[in-house]
């Protein structure tokens, strides 16, 4: 969440430089001979990073654009690198139009579900921003509608395009620290009341207000709604919609679920069967609904192992992920969406006088690691071979379960478990 994270979190054109230079890694499918045929749906904040990438590869072709807010659907096309790409202001037309392959959705996490499952009836595959949605039985019915099409679907968690979690995974499970019993993650910003969290207009940390008398004007404020109860318009709920719990899941959908998702990665151990979840608004009481501190713990009972995560946006202090082990302690150089490398210490205290950490036992250098494709070149290869994405909807419905999981606990002030058998959060 700070401005660095939220630089790299929004551009993952770093690591996507080093995939689309190695073609190797791409099999099956010469992308550029062919490349897919894609529609944007929400050209926002994080839609707007994601449409100056697709339409700046030769492995895409950016044919449609929607978005319900003018000046956004203005400046998808403008960045979409096709001229002739046809702009929409609703969705609907844009999964009628025949030239469209697939959909890159990166909307208020409350359209999610029926833009999936419309998506995925017009015959599209769906690469879907996180996190998946905002219910288990959301998620359930698109989980069904996915695998019932047997379409492709990738959720946007670009962690995964960082080998150091394999690489990462195969250590613990040869033993390299011994049995991992806590699992250690977090995420931080420390704004102001004038420049707070969530708080930006149309991109990360802009604070320029747009005039609200132009906005009404240029929003279809009722689509944007969708099925929520009609209310009159919102500047607030608009421009920062992960404040306000009908449109999102807070802390939990937007940050908890990167370091969970990364957790995933490494131990690909599935759901927790336990969280307890706490939530606070400390600071930032501007209206706002969900807590902007959000303290969850998870426990893995087979594995006999916790996983916990510290969200605060009072702290401008980093926590990337932290495997500890009996033996030693596998640390990561960067939050989950970021953390391409790490390094393995010795469980040894820290050394006086300056509190010196030991020198590592193991360190994983990317340049000597295996080459991937980036998230999105990653979903694009299996649209063409007809492959199963890194973040496919069986991972997603891990990472959404694991989301709501904290969520429900905050709600309801206790412990809740994840039943597998009913496929539902008690």
């Amino acid at each position: 969440m700070t401005d660095n994270n939220s630089v790299t979190r929004r551009n993952f054109l770093a690591a996507g430089a080093v995939a689309v230079a190695v073609p190797a890694i791409l099999h099956g499918a010469d992308l550029t001979k062919e490349p897919v045929r894609v529609g944007h749906i929400g050209t926002g904040t994080r839609g707007w990073d994601l449409i100056k990438y697709t339409g700046a590869v030769p492995e895409c072709k950016v044919v449609a654009v929607c978005d319900v807010y003018g000046p956004h659907l203005k400046r998808g096309l403008e960045a979409c690198g096709n001229p002739e790409a046809k702009g929409y202001k609703n969705y609907h037309e844009l999964l009628s139009d025949p030239k469209v392959e697939a959909v890159i959705i990166a909307t208020p996490d409350h359209w999610h579900e029926q833009m999936v499952l419309d998506a995925v009836a017009a015959g599209k595959a769906v690469y879907c921003e996180k996190a998946l949605t905002i219910s288990v039985a959301a998620a359930k019915r698109m989980r069904a509608a996915v695998k019932k099409a047997n379409t492709v679907f990738q959720l946007g968690h670009q962690g995964r395009q960082m080998p150091a979690s394999a690489a990462a995974g195969k250590l613990i499970s040869e033993g390299r620290i011994g049995p991992v019993t806590l699992v250690h993650t977090g995420r931080y910003f420390n704004g102001t009341k004038e420049r707070a969290p969530w708080r930006w207009y149309g991109y990360y940390s802009h604070y320029d207000r747009p005039d609200p008398v132009q906005v009404v004007k240029d929003l279809d404020w009722e689509q944007w709604l969708g099925k929520l109860p009609k209310i009159d318009f919102n500047e607030r709920h608009f421009w920062h919609w992960r404040c306000y719990w009908p449109y999102g899941t807070g802390q939990a959908g937007d940050l908890l679920s990167h370091e969970a998702d990364q957790v995933q990665c490494v131990l690909r151990w599935g759901i927790p069967d336990t969280c307890m979840c706490t939530g606070l608004l400390a600071y930032y009481k501007d209206d706002r609904e969900v807590p902007d501190t959000w303290l969850a713990s998870y426990r893995f009972e087979k594995q006999n192992c916790s996983l916990t995560f510290e969200g605060c946006m009072n702290s401008a202090r980093q926590q990337p992920p932290e495997y500890i082990g009996k033996e030693g302690q596998l640390i990561f150089n960067g939050i989950g969406q970021d953390a391409s490398r790490f390094w393995i210490y010795p469980d040894k205290p820290l050394l006086p006088p300056a509190r010196k950490v030991a020198e590592p036992s193991y360190a994983y250098d990317p340049a000597h690691g295996e080459k991937w494709p980036n998230h999105m070149d990653d979903f694009l290869q299996c649209v063409r071979t007809g492959g199963k994405p890194k973040c496919n909807i069986d991972e997603a419905f891990i990472e959404v379960v694991t989301v709501l999981m904290s969520v429900e606990s905050y709600r309801l002030k206790r412990e809740v478990r994840w039943d597998p058998a009913g496929e539902e959060i008690v």
